[in-house]
């Protein structure tokens, strides 16, 4: 069987196979073997054995300090999801043990069929903006399932660190744009508002909250939709899944909505259009769950903040020669889009 193009040193088929008989999963030869793209920075394999389709999902080639430990957490969510009605990727097993395959951990999933909304649009899709509309309903529903989910009820009770959570993150990430400083060459962030955005955050936050399940990176570019209608078929990319407040996913979901200046950026969905409001959202998650959305311009305005500086860290890598120069500048300028937007939703 030929499995090119994977790298042998990613996924070593030979060991595969013998964790797969250790496992009592069906055998045979690998078959249909391809690798995935996407968004993530951790390596996706579909294949099939034994009449079976897997994806196969391990991190990057070059591990990071705490790649191994994301992979154990995405795996142990995904797990006690099973059986919730979260759309999410069923779990089949996975390999907690970083020394059977060169160091890195991996999970074996169900394969979802799906198609993700930034990067085409079947043909039912992109011809019917009532489809569009529906889609972006879809996703605030999904949300709406994994916020109203009892983590203690499916054993995730030690996941994270949920206390406190709302109260360190503007200096959690306030320290996280300071450490950029160390990388060579960067000149420090030149970021209008930033100042102004933390203090309205801390000014604001939220009292009361009730801790849930977060998915931590939860926008359209992480959700795969039914090829025959307009529901998500599964949430994808869990690698940021932490217990925290929930309704911080659905103020990530609209601070990266794409409407105004976000539609550019948004892919073949947001050029295509149709799709709700921001206001829309709200009553589709609302209506699925017993949260209260009072604050969610607070939330949004927090997702603005956080992602703003995370997209910076790429800016800051390019001058240190560690990213290319043009994804650093792309990633700024979203950067300095988000902090307007977030501008944008405090004065509203």
């Amino acid at each position: 069987m030929q499995h090119d193009p994977i790298d042998p040193s990613l996924v070593d088929f030979d060991v595969l196979s013998d964790w797969m008989d250790g496992q009592a999963l069906p055998g045979g030869a690998f078959e249909e073997v391809e690798r995935l793209g996407g968004g993530t920075q951790n390596i996706l394999v579909r294949f099939r054995r034994g009449d079976r389709e897997y994806v196969l999902r391990r991190p990057p080639a070059h591990l990071r300090p705490k790649s191994n430990d994301a992979l154990r957490r995405e795996a142990r969510v995904l797990a006690a999801l099973d059986g919730t009605g979260v759309r999410a990727p069923r779990l089949i097993a996975a390999c907690t043990d970083e020394d059977v395959m060169g160091g890195a951990v991996f999970y074996l999933m169900e394969s979802v069929r799906g198609f993700n909304p930034t990067t085409t649009l079947p043909e039912l899709h992109a011809g019917d903006p009532a489809v569009r509309h529906r889609m972006g309903l879809s996703a605030a529903a999904a949300l709406a399932e994994l916020g109203a989910v009892d983590h203690v009820a499916v054993g995730l009770g030690d996941l994270g660190r949920p206390e406190g959570f709302l109260e360190r993150q503007v200096g959690r990430w306030l320290s996280e744009l300071e450490s950029y400083n160390a990388l060579a060459g960067y000149p420090g962030p030149d970021i209008p508002g930033l100042m102004d955005v933390a203090s309205w955050l801390e000014a604001g936050r939220p009292r009361d909250w009730r801790p849930g399940i977060m998915h931590g990176d939860f926008h359209l570019a992480n959700l795969l939709y039914s090829f025959d209608g307009p529901e998500v078929a599964a949430i994808v990319d869990w690698e940021m899944c932490t217990i925290g407040d929930p309704l911080l996913d659905l103020g990530w979901l609209v601070a990266t909505w794409p409407d105004g200046e976000n539609a550019r950026t948004s892919g073949t969905i947001g050029a295509a259009g149709g799709l709700p409001s921001t206001a829309e959202l709200a009553e589709v998650y609302a209506a699925g769950s017993n949260r209260d959305l009072s604050a969610l311009t607070w939330y949004a305005v927090l997702a603005c903040f956080k992602l703003g500086i995370v997209l910076e860290g790429t800016h800051a890598r390019a001058f240190a020669g560690k990213a290319s120069k043009d994804v650093g500048d792309l990633l700024h300028a979203m950067t300095l889009g988000l902090f307007a937007r977030a501008h944008t939703f405090m004065e509203a």
